[in-house]
């Protein structure tokens, strides 16, 4: 219970809400810069094994290890700045359930970090544990656009009751 106390009373604050929402576009729009200055596509929403094989088959070595430092770096930081602004979200605008309303943007960390440690693997040569990212993708993706609609309606909500008790 203390945890959840703790959790809510970090999370909730609008300045963090509003640092974490900075960080999260900063590094979504990081990525797109990434993958153009070095010349390639990430891997993070491919789930086919077959297909990131033959997509890592084509990449220059220039090409893995942007994309791994990329992975290691900016794939590191976004999740854990968007699970966070999404359970923050949750925990402020649903409090009766937001602490189950968090799971999604919570989860969605440890899912993504775990796919970026095997998508290093590969992207170094070191081990092929691809296969893996045709469950880990998924669950990655489900969890982030869930934690994303939770938002959504969260901040919806919010606007609405504002716009009701100030119509004029």
């Amino acid at each position: 219970m203390e945890i959840q106390k703790t959790l809510r009373a970090c999370l909730t604050k609008t300045n963090t809400l509003w640092i974490l929402f900075v960080t999260t576009l900063v590094l979504f729009f990081g990525f797109r810069i990434v993958s153009s200055v070095w010349g390639f596509t990430f891997i993070d929403s491919i789930s086919s094994p077959e297909e990131l094989r033959s997509i890592l088959a084509g990449m220059s070595a220039e090409q893995k290890i942007s994309h791994a430092w990329a992975t290691c770096t900016l794939d590191v930081a976004f999740p854990v700045s968007a699970g966070l602004l999404f359970a923050g979200v949750a925990l402020r605008f649903f409090p009766k359930y937001g602490i189950y309303l968090a799971l999604p943007g919570l989860l969605a960390i440890p899912t993504d970090l775990f796919e970026g440690v095997i998508q290093v693997l590969a992207l170094t040569d070191t081990a092929d544990l691809l296969d893996l990212k045709a469950i880990v993708t998924p669950v990655k993706a489900v969890l982030l656009l869930s934690g994303l609609a939770i938002a959504i309606i969260g901040w919806a909500s919010w606007l609405l009751s504002k716009f009701r008790q100030n119509p004029g």
